[in-house]
């Protein structure tokens, strides 16, 4: 088993950050654009706030740094 160099760890480390950060400017882009949004299930319906958004594009962009290296 190798073994990566701390500066390696550091450039991932970084790469994955700038990924997570460039997902949630994204999300939060959306949460700005679309306004106040909502989820209507069974005749209920509740107010999705901004957070969940930025939330889910830093994921997405988490996924897409995955998605790009797997295909390295």
């Amino acid at each position: 088993m190798s073994r990566k160099p701390k500066k390696d760890k550091a450039k991932e480390a970084a790469k994955l950050t700038a990924c997570a950060a460039t997902g949630a400017a994204i999300g939060g882009g959306v949460a700005a654009t679309v306004g106040g949004m909502g989820l209507a299930v069974g005749g209920t319906a509740f107010a999705i706030g901004a957070a969940p958004v930025v939330a889910a594009g830093a994921v997405f962009g988490l996924a897409a740094r995955g998605l790009k290296k797997a295909f390295d």
